[in-house]
């Protein structure tokens, strides 16, 4: 595990704590880059971390205290709620 990956396991505890005190991660391979980890917490929050790998991603997880999901299933998906503002970013127009 790098530094940068290390920084990951108190962003994402803190995230978690912020958000209710529990989550599931879906960690998505990226290729060269690494590995993208999502946090979906119980109140519908939800964040993510850049990992160097996906073996790292999953130490990051546990370490964090953090259940890894096998994939987006129909359960997790529909726990995450979007604020106004991620609306805004993820699609640029606000509506």
């Amino acid at each position: 595990m790098t530094g940068s990956d290390a920084v990951q396991v108190g962003r994402l505890r803190e995230f978690v704590a912020a958000h209710s005190g529990h989550g599931v991660a879906v960690i998505a391979y990226l290729g060269r880059v690494g590995a993208r980890i999502v946090v979906v917490a119980d109140d519908g929050a939800f964040g993510d971390a850049l990992a160097s790998g996906v073996d790292t991603a999953a130490e990051i997880c546990a370490q964090a205290g953090i259940p890894v999901a096998d994939g987006w299933n129909r359960e997790l998906s529909a726990k995450v709620a979007p604020s106004p503002q991620d609306r805004v970013r993820m699609a640029g127009t606000g509506r």
